[in-house]
């Protein structure tokens, strides 16, 4: 089972991963960002949005040894399939 961060206030180390999960009408959407340093913009995976694992499962094939954040808004529940959330 994967195991994630939950997002925390403030700014996140560069080089970590982050997913973003949100409403889009009534479904669960997310995306990737890759965190840079503070002089260069923040990468993304891609532009569009995806189911929750879809998303979970590309910031796995981009972590390398990079923690995962997830960043859960709009009243987003996380689900235990998912994974193991920290907080």
């Amino acid at each position: 089972m994967h195991e994630y961060v939950s997002y925390p206030a403030g700014a996140v180390p560069a080089g970590s991963l982050v997913v973003k999960l949100y409403r889009s009408g009534n479904k669960i959407r997310g995306y990737v960002r890759k965190v840079a340093d503070m002089d260069q913009d923040d990468t993304l995976f891609p532009g569009e949005e995806m189911e929750p694992e879809a998303a979970l499962k590309l910031a796995e094939t981009h972590r390398g040894n990079a923690p995962i954040f997830v960043d859960l808004v709009e009243d987003v529940a996380w689900d235990p399939s998912w994974g193991r959330l920290r907080h």
